[in-house]
């Protein structure tokens, strides 16, 4: 590590000698001047890191040039060296901001030595101080960033917080364009975008480091020559680099605001990184609320493709109750059209038409409910009520098919909390695979309904020839299908609509004859 530099300042070519030769065996680098106007000059183009300086020199006196070293190097460390040593001279030391004082003539060289070793750990507990006191705002700002994921709201944010934290009027984020070497800006405030701001960007990207540029003082000439053309006093750059992200964080300040410190950067390079980290949640949050939009709307066409699916199947049965009440109304119609029929009789044929035209409503309701795409709210629901509707939409189709209906449901089941179509449609799937089962013979449907353990449980048990041990693991996987011409759909579908309400739904291969399916649904609805 490369030994302090401290920078001697007397008008007394003797005593700026004594210090180099004092502070030299002490280990420090050391340069003197006596003329303090070259002095000011040399601290506009090289750091140091303590000024010795005496406060009684003609022309420029000492408090004139620790005014311009705070100016152009504010963290450098100060110590004043007089022969006239009063109260008056202690408190304008202590209101420039000096580490520390010492009487000449020195009585021994160790004098110096402490004194420079004692201003140099002040003005550390100074900047400790100072960087603890920037930093203890950070924590509560740091958590307001992290929990906003939208990424408009957390934009602004980031800016009104670097330009509160690190107190200054200019602030703004870049980002870089995929491989390119353009950058984007992504929000800013007070500062006007321009070809010296992009390209002094683009150098703080390539630096891969937090650059701290002051235009009066030491400092790539570069750097400072952009700063210039920028109209700008100081600016401090931050490139954070994640895999998704590339990003410069800008603060600036005028000419005529004070210049940024060593703890201003630090405190920025904390608040940047954080501030990356926010913008990579919410962009995470965002693709994780896409992606989530992206499979419910899968999954709700799926519901609804198999629905449709599934009103294909019933599509036979409805005909007939459709025809069947058409014909009738046609028949009704007619005879109550001809003249030669008595008025009783017509108005006899015009109620029986009326019957079968409310029939034919209910039949044509029944089959809209089933074919309208599914609400998503859910609701407080009767299962019992839902299963007598499926019963009664399906009942000429289970007639036709020989399969009676056995029901076994009890009084005291409670409601549950779903969306009552999708529950429909898992009923329908069941009972049309179980009388696919049994088909051609037909055979016995047993549904059986009671309370289990804060929930309803549902038993959908056929009398077919029941599923394979082979098969029984693979029943739920979607487009596979133990029947010719099935599309593999409704046992998968069924099940996905049971699990997102909460419950679930699976084959008891203990229960004979045939397959037996359970339902569980909670009754306080999805947890």
């Amino acid at each position: 590590m490369e030994a302090p530099f401290v920078y001697v300042v007397d008008d007394e070519p003797g005593i700026a000698m004594l210090c180099e030769r004092v502070l030299s065996r002490a280990g420090y680098r050391v340069v003197t001047e006596t003329n303090p106007r070259k002095a000011v000059e040399y601290f506009e183009d090289h750091p140091i890191d303590l000024l010795l300086v005496d406060i009684r020199m003609p022309e420029v006196d000492g408090f004139e040039v620790i005014q311009h070293v705070q100016r152009w190097q504010p963290d450098t460390a100060v110590l004043i060296m007089t022969g006239h040593g009063t109260v008056d001279t202690a408190i304008h030391a202590l209101r420039q901001g000096v580490d520390g004082l010492i009487l000449k003539p020195f009585k021994q060289g160790a004098e110096l030595v402490d004194a420079v070793k004692l201003a140099f750990a002040d003005n550390q507990k100074k900047r400790d101080a100072a960087r603890t006191q920037a930093l203890r705002p950070l924590f509560a700002v740091t958590e307001s960033m992290l929990s906003e994921i939208r990424r408009a709201p957390l934009l602004d944010l980031i800016i009104k917080t670097i330009t509160a934290q690190v107190n200054c009027s200019q602030a703004a984020c870049y980002q870089k364009k995929n491989a390119e070497k353009e950058f984007a800006r992504l929000a800013g405030r007070g500062i006007t975008e321009s070809m010296p701001l992009l390209d002094l960007i683009s150098r703080a990207n390539a630096s891969d480091s937090p650059i701290l540029i002051n235009s009066a003082g030491p400092g790539d000439p570069a750097l400072k020559a952009l700063l210039t053309d920028l109209e700008l006093g100081s600016a401090i750059l931050v490139p954070v680099h994640h895999p998704s992200l590339s990003a410069v964080f800008l603060a600036a300040r005028t000419e005529s605001e004070p210049a940024f410190r060593e703890s201003d950067l630090e405190m920025f390079q904390i608040l940047a990184r954080q501030a990356a980290t926010a913008l990579e949640n919410s962009r995470l949050y965002a693709e994780q609320v896409e992606y989530v939009r992206q499979i419910e709307a899968s999954q709700n066409a799926l519901i609804q493709a198999e629905k449709m699916a599934a009103a294909g199947r019933l599509s036979a049965s409805i005909a007939h109750e459709i025809n069947n009440p058409l014909q009738a109304v046609q028949n009704c119609l007619h005879l109550a059209g001809r003249e030669d029929v008595p008025a009783e009789k017509r108005k006899e044929y015009f109620d029986l038409a009326r019957t079968e035209l409310e029939r034919l409503m209910v039949t044509a309701r029944r089959m809209l409910d089933f074919y309208r795409p599914n609400a998503s709210t859910q609701t407080q629901v009767s299962l019992v009520d839902m299963l007598d509707y499926v019963l009664s939409l399906m009942s000429k189709q289970l007639s036709e098919a020989k399969v009676r209906v056995i029901k076994d449901i009890r009084d005291d089941l409670p409601l549950v909390t779903a969306v009552g179509s999708q529950i429909q449609q898992v009923f329908i799937n069941l009972i049309l695979n179980a009388a696919d089962a049994m088909a051609p013979k037909g055979g016995d449907l047993r549904i059986t309904a009671r309370t289990w353990e804060n929930s309803v449980e549902m038993l959908f048990q056929d009398s077919g020839a029941g599923i394979s041990s082979a098969e029984q693991a693979n029943i739920f996987e979607p487009f596979f299908s133990t029947k010719d011409g099935g599309t593999g759909l409704g046992l998968t579908v069924s099940y996905n609509i049971i699990t997102a309400h909460g419950g679930s739904l699976e084959l008891l291969a203990d229960r004979t004859p045939g397959a037996c399916f359970r339902i569980i649904l909670p009754t306080g609805g999805k947890q």
